[in-house]
């Protein structure tokens, strides 16, 4: 009865006005497509999907899958949180365990006997190395981009971000995160740099909590802003924080025009996309409910929102998602964009991938394998 109800319900009208802007990124349930997940896929405000570790099984499994979300929506842009280290969501049948991003930072101190420079040139040829592998084994098994790198600065205060940063020097994060750039560019991916203006200087924990980081605008574009300044002509998207940072905005970075238009697009020149960070995670509450949030956010000026983890058992929220933000385009609450939807389009591999049996004996791939920490 939901199908039928859903199918020809007055929502579906309205969001036919919305069909050149796909905002939503949203998630799937298990290692298969079923009917919901096929159903979602056909609405026009779908235009990603994430996976999870519980969507993985085998590499022959997620290629299939890939396979069909793309036979469904060709245009849906299949991302992943895919890091290195503790945020690895693919860990078995041959994919390689990537070190944790601080293990650069690490190699970036250390000259030993060699001379004085050589770890930071050694650490940038492994980043390299590590955004390469990253980047070229995701792409055999069909997916197009990863939430990676993390440009937070470890201050020895966040504990979610902890060993995921390169480093608590600017500096040294925006050199080695440029060089695991050049690496995922090797792979045939786009890159997310996050999270916006930075996550690293609270101790709370977006995902179970709503973070305040009360410095002020000129301490925070002084360090943890750095490297989305001088990645400005290299950044493909970035994700910004779920942080609530009181002397700039009272709302999170996310939800902020202040944070996203004038300071990320128009003080730093930042021209890429723009992802909401997960709309369920307690860091999003203050928003209200998800479309209430998604709502914010898209208006604040992010191209593309997130939500995940809300397709189990049934995924009530994530149709709740949908169907809410299509009666508030229809309420003018929200309006599409077409300068968004290209520069989701932008974030789409723009060369098939080498298959896995090619890539394993690719020299290249060998060389950068010989180079990781």
């Amino acid at each position: 009865m939901a199908k039928t109800s859903r199918k020809n319900s007055p929502s579906n009208a309205s969001v036919q006005e919305a069909i050149g802007h796909a905002p939503v990124v949203l998630d799937i349930e298990g290692l298969s497509l079923n009917a919901d997940d096929r159903r979602r896929l056909k609405h026009p405000l779908t235009g990603g999907l994430i996976l999870f570790g519980r969507n993985w099984q085998s590499r022959a499994q997620v290629t299939q899958l890939c396979a069909e979300i793309k036979s469904i929506r060709p245009d849906v842009l299949i991302c992943v949180d895919h890091e290195g280290g503790r945020v690895q969501r693919f860990r078995t049948d041959g994919f390689t365990h990537l070190p944790p991003m601080r293990a650069l930072g690490e190699m970036w101190m250390k000259d030993g006997k060699k001379p004085e420079g050589h770890g930071a040139m050694a650490a940038m040829d492994s980043a390299s190395a590590c955004g390469y592998v990253l980047a070229s084994e995701l792409r055999a098994c069909g997916v197009d981009l990863s939430f990676t790198p993390v440009l937070d600065l470890d201050w020895g205060e966040s504990a979610v971000i902890g060993d995921r940063a390169f480093s608590g020097d600017a500096r040294v994060a925006t050199t080695l995160a440029r060089a695991v750039m050049q690496g995922l560019l090797h792979g045939g991916m786009a890159n997310c740099g996050k999270h916006f203006p930075g996550h690293g200087h609270v101790a709370a924990d977006s995902h179970v909590a709503v973070p305040v980081d009360k410095r002020s605008l000129k301490a925070i574009m002084a360090d943890d802003a750095k490297p989305y300044e001088w990645l400005s002509t290299v950044l493909t998207s970035v994700m910004p924080a779920h942080v609530i940072y009181p002397k700039v905005d009272s709302l999170p970075a996310g939800f902020s025009p202040r944070w996203l238009q004038d300071i990320l697009r128009g003080q730093l020149g930042f021209t890429g996309a723009i992802f909401s960070d997960d709309l369920s995670m307690e860091g999003a509450s203050v928003a209200g409910s998800h479309t209430q949030g998604a709502i914010a956010a898209l208006n604040a000026g992010c191209d593309m929102v997130l939500l995940c983890n809300q397709s189990i058992k049934g995924g009530q929220a994530v149709d709740a998602l949908l169907d809410g933000l299509s009666a508030a385009l229809g309420e003018g609450l929200w309006s599409p964009s077409p300068d968004s939807e290209a520069r989701r389009l932008d974030l789409l591999p723009q060369q098939a991938p080498m298959p896995w049996d090619e890539l394993m004996h690719h020299a290249p791939y060998h060389q950068a394998l010989s180079r990781l920490p």
